[in-house]
């Protein structure tokens, strides 16, 4: 039953049809429409869910490409790799902490003014694995660390999107949708900071004028695949023949970035596609679900259901996130920090290309691109912080880089090491 339980609140596709189900049987609909509306929220979220993987998989190998050719040594910033890590030596105390966060944040939403459901269960998990490696490095029993971990975890999915609504509103245009990923901290400063630009804020990235011969850059998606392949053949040149080989199996070397520059742009079509699909129906959902049991309630759903908003702030604040992450390295190696976390490109996409649209939503393409640098300082620097306390827990090679895990991780520690 507990592995049952942690697979069906694990996977979002499923969680979130279960929640359109419910939603559209207290509309009560016709069985056909319970039916029609259910698997389309289903198979939207996997289609949305094949696009990310689909870009997460490109963007990694172009990690190893910038990293060989440019001899940039450290620890990669990839939740992914520190959450397998984790979950090998504490997975049962991860696993309950997951499961008991989303009832409280159920909990929050019914009993506060937070009516923010959280419906990312990635980050969700990968939240799960910060807290309970924090709070077991101090010898506390697994009960005592599942019930505060899974406290703290419900609370902050239900408070932490509400940083970010005001902005959202700006974004959407609406209430009904909040933001669920765990770098809003990042994404409120960000739009916060674009408030310094507010007299520009008419300037946005969307009306940025392009040269004639630059046209093709309006279409998100050519402007996407012409800037993806100047940096996968940069770094593919540079890292040189056999070490892009190796990553291309039987493909020729020179070919393979161009397959895998289209293979990302193809992933975020992928994506979209899934997104207006089943971003129509787990709102409608929602609604009927609010009225039933908690009144005014949102979903809190994944960064690619903003970037429509503003398509070419995304590109924006992806090159200007990974640039500040460089700057970070060279900072790092500088001053001779005890480690050096190097930028992951699809860290630096989806948390960088969001917080631009934060920015943007405030201060136009200057807010953009401030926000999404601060951004990519903050992603860069804060696990500098934590690396020690996860180093002696056994995850070594990996850390975890989103601000809200790092920000509320860093106070956690502070506090247990008071107590302690």
């Amino acid at each position: 039953m507990l592995n049952f339980m942690v697979s069906l609140f694990s996977n979002p596709a499923i969680l979130l049809a279960l929640v359109a189900f419910v939603g559209l049987v207290a509309q009560r609909k016709q069985a056909t429409e319970v039916m029609e509306g259910t698997f389309k929220t289903l198979i939207g979220f996997l289609i949305f869910g094949i696009g990310a993987s689909t870009m997460t998989g490109a963007l990694q190998n172009f990690n190893v490409l910038f990293q060989k050719g440019f001899h940039i040594t450290g620890v990669v910033a990839s939740p992914e790799a520190a959450t397998a890590l984790a979950q090998s030596q504490y997975g049962f105390v991860v696993s309950c902490v997951l499961i008991l966060g989303f009832v409280m944040n159920l909990v929050f939403a019914r009993i506060t003014p937070m009516k923010n459901i959280f419906f990312t269960g990635g980050h969700s998990l990968f939240f799960a694995c910060v807290l309970a490696l924090i709070i077991k490095s101090y010898g506390y029993s697994n009960t005592v660390s599942i019930i505060l971990g899974g406290v703290i975890l419900g609370f902050a999915s239900a408070a932490l999107p509400q940083l970010c609504q005001p902005f959202m509103r700006r974004i959407t245009g609406g209430d009904a949708q909040a933001i669920g990923h765990f770098n809003m901290i990042g994404y409120a400063l960000s739009g916060s900071i674009g408030l310094l630009f507010k007299k520009h804020k008419d300037k946005s990235t969307e009306d940025i004028k392009f040269p004639a011969w630059l046209s093709f850059f309006r279409d998100f998606l050519m402007g996407m695949a012409v800037i993806m392949l100047i940096l996968f053949y940069v770094s593919a040149l540079k890292a040189g023949s056999a070490v892009t080989q190796e990553l291309a199996g039987k493909t020729h070397w020179l070919v393979f970035p161009l397959v895998q520059a289209f293979m990302f742009t193809a992933g975020m079509s992928i994506l979209m596609t899934g997104v207006r699909m089943f971003l129509a129906e787990i709102t409608a959902a929602f609604v009927a679900i609010s009225e039933k049991f908690i009144p005014n309630s949102r979903p809190a759903l994944d960064v690619p259901t903003v970037f429509p908003y503003a398509p070419t702030a995304v590109i924006v604040g992806f090159l200007t996130s990974y640039a500040a992450g460089l700057i970070g390295v060279g900072i790092m190696f500088l001053f001779k920090f005890p480690v050096v976390i190097i930028p992951a490109a699809h860290i630096s996409f989806f948390s960088g290309g969001t917080a631009a649209v934060f920015g943007n939503s405030t201060g136009g393409w200057r807010g953009a691109i401030a926000g999404s640098f601060v951004a990519g300082l903050l992603l860069a620097f804060l696990p500098t912080l934590l690396f020690p306390v996860f180093g002696g827990m056994g995850i070594e090679g990996s850390t975890f880089p989103n601000i809200d895990y790092n920000v509320t991780g860093i106070l956690l520690n502070k506090i247990l090491s008071f107590f302690h």
